[in-house]
């Protein structure tokens, strides 16, 4: 009787707590954080490895998974392509966002990707808060996450950039900040916000950008730890702050009054103010404290600037590097202490690389060039030889032609027979031009994951032109004496740093081929949600 009675009193207990276990919900972060560094190489986690700390980069590579083959899978290679794929799980052949600048074949204009003038700026009196995700295609991770938890989880996104904070943020963010390059505050858009927080008032009113631009920029570290690059004195830099030279220490003292606060951009201080508003967010909203994983996007847009100013080989470039590499290490030391280590899930790539700085690979004979200068001229050209019309190109943009379909009409010619011509033309014309598509044949195919087509990937049927093309290895449209840009197909644009941390992270370097669009799937199989609604990626972490 009394075994009986054990054994009844040991079932009972097991029943107790298997309802107990069961009832609870399933462990997760209590915080995801995305960070995009802007025209970041996968080459720069180790060809300035030497001069990073323990905690920065190193820290995240050497304890994370460090995915070391990552690539972006369409073309062209550009910001808000890059931030939305990132997000969404997807290329723009999908979530629509095709480049910053987009031709409306509806409006017969050209849009920024951002732009909405149904909503008012918050925090500025111009109208540089009139922007929103409208023109996203698809779903994000954070808007995942926002329906995931109806709508109990945060989400705040952060950035110089306004498309670098508003597409990441998605649909449903409760905030995206981003940077005004005339009053040196960050602003956001009524499409979230009715009156900036008083947190983010508050630090305006600090005027941290001040700071930096009453100073000087000098490196971070002795001049022998930067002779991996090209020479300090170089002709191919941009003389970004009118000193009459290129070379540091940098200083803002002849820029003028209303233009130094956009100087700021294409130095560390740009960086160091993204990370300043991201600790103050991750405070003030509470990050990661609540019941529900919230998300924090940060993208850091100055290694773009800074490449684009100074090229890739420059001090400049470098000394952007080291100090970001201190900023993530501050950054991850706030984490630790708000959040608490490995109570947060991180990830870390690029919106894009970027091309060696071109006048330093055409001083070196290594491939390089331009397309042609007079190239739209030439389209018109050949519209009025062939079909007695100068009308028939409506409009050229990133690499793709827009045809004026009624003046096809209005002419009485075949449409399909006008672009095969033009695909002839382009052929035959410019050996510069690589990889050619017309509308006729992207319309019979889709996009894939481990598509051999980037253009393909990268154009959707809506908003993409008529005739889409990528150029040689090396080439650009324009060619550029100084600095360096990015938008190819080719590995200096498409391969970029893939790093996880934190929650249920493995210690691991895979050197498996892998895409930028898989990111998002890999959040997203972490906190056991669904992918974002177009996502074609597949998850990472096992």
């Amino acid at each position: 009787m009394l075994k009986t009675k054990i054994l009844s009193l040991q079932v009972l207990a097991l029943l107790f707590l298997s309802i107990e276990i069961f009832s609870q919900p399933m462990q997760k972060p209590k915080l995801v954080v995305g960070i995009i560094v802007d025209q970041m190489r996968f080459e720069y986690l180790y060809r300035y490895e030497a001069y990073y700390g323990k905690g920065g980069f190193n820290r995240l590579k050497n304890e994370g998974s460090n995915f070391t083959f990552a690539h972006y899978n369409y073309v062209p290679t550009y910001t808000a392509p890059g931030h939305t794929s990132v997000y969404t799980g997807t290329t723009p052949y999908y979530h629509g966002i095709i480049a910053n600048d987009i031709y409306d074949k509806f409006t017969k204009k050209k849009v920024y990707c951002v732009s909405d003038s149904s909503v008012v700026s918050i925090g500025s009196k111009d109208d540089e808060g009139q922007m929103s995700p409208r023109r996203e295609l698809s779903t994000t991770i954070t808007d995942q996450l926002k329906l995931a938890t109806n709508g109990k989880s945060k989400v705040i996104s952060i950035s110089l950039k306004d498309r670098a904070a508003i597409l990441p943020g998605g649909h449903w963010a409760d905030a995206a900040y981003w940077y005004d390059y005339e009053t040196g505050d960050f602003i956001s858009s009524s499409y979230y916000l009715k009156s900036l927080p008083e947190w983010v008032s508050n630090f305006n009113k600090s005027k941290f950008a001040d700071k930096y631009l009453s100073g000087e920029w000098s490196l971070a570290k002795p001049e022998k730890d930067y002779s991996i690059n090209a020479p300090d004195k170089s002709d191919y830099e941009n003389d970004v702050f009118s000193e009459g030279k290129t070379t540091f220490p940098h200083s803002f003292s002849k820029i003028p009054a209303d233009k130094k606060y956009g100087a700021l951009e294409s130095t560390p201080g740009g960086n160091e103010i993204v990370k300043e508003l991201a600790k103050a967010a991750l405070i003030n909203e509470n990050l990661g404290k609540g019941n529900f994983t919230d998300f924090l996007a940060i993208s850091f847009s100055s290694t773009d600037y800074v490449g684009h100013s100074f090229g890739t080989y420059s001090y400049e470039l470098e000394d952007t590097y080291i100090r970001l590499d201190e900023q993530i290490a501050d950054l991850l030391n706030t984490l630790d202490k708000q959040v608490g280590k490995g109570n947060y899930v991180l990830f870390l790539t690029a919106d894009h690389a970027g091309l060696e700085t071109p006048h330093y690979l055409k001083d070196r004979n290594l491939p390089t060039g331009e397309l042609n200068s007079k190239f739209k001229d030439s389209l018109k050209a050949f519209s009025a030889r062939n079909f007695n019309n100068t009308n028939i190109v409506e409009y050229y943009i990133n690499s793709q032609i827009y045809l004026n379909h009624e003046e096809i009409r209005k002419s009485n010619l075949d449409y399909h027979a006008v672009l095969q011509s033009f695909s002839d033309y382009l052929r035959n014309t410019f050996p510069q031009i690589s990889s050619i598509f017309t509308k006729d044949e992207l319309e019979k195919k889709v996009a894939q994951r481990e598509s051999d087509n980037l253009i393909l990937n990268g154009f959707n049927k809506v908003r993409s032109g008529d005739i889409a093309f990528t150029l040689q290895p090396g080439y650009l449209g324009s060619f550029l004496n100084m600095g360096t840009t990015h938008g190819a197909p080719y590995a200096y644009d498409t391969h970029v740093p893939v790093l996880f941390y934190g929650w249920h992270i493995p210690k691991q370097t895979v050197n498996t081929p892998v895409y930028t669009v898989d990111i998002a799937a890999t959040i997203a199989n972490l906190l056991n949600i669904t992918e974002p609604s177009a996502s074609m990626g597949i998850p990472l972490i096992k």
